[in-house]
């Protein structure tokens, strides 16, 4: 699942969710999380984004994509950041 979607389906902007995620990277092997190819993004952008004109509107990063246990670590994580 695209990091996006899942800030949003947790009511996290994707700023706050990708600076837990970075201080938390060592709880995250590959098989849990990881950054998409250029390639990849470039063919995700092409099928599903539009881009828009102005600065700061576009991903400066190769964003995250989480796996099912990813997202149940980032749940775990964001929970814990609430207490």
């Amino acid at each position: 699942m695209l990091y996006s979607d899942v800030a949003k389906a947790f009511g996290y902007t994707t700023k706050d969710l990708n600076r837990n995620v970075r201080n938390n990277i060592n709880r995250f092997p590959e098989d849990y999380c990881f950054r998409l190819t250029e390639e990849e993004y470039k063919v995700l952008r092409c099928k599903n984004f539009t881009l828009k004109t102005g600065r700061g509107e576009h991903k400066k990063y190769l964003p995250y994509v989480f796996t099912e246990h990813g997202i149940t670590m980032l749940s775990g994580i964001l929970k814990s950041v609430l207490e």
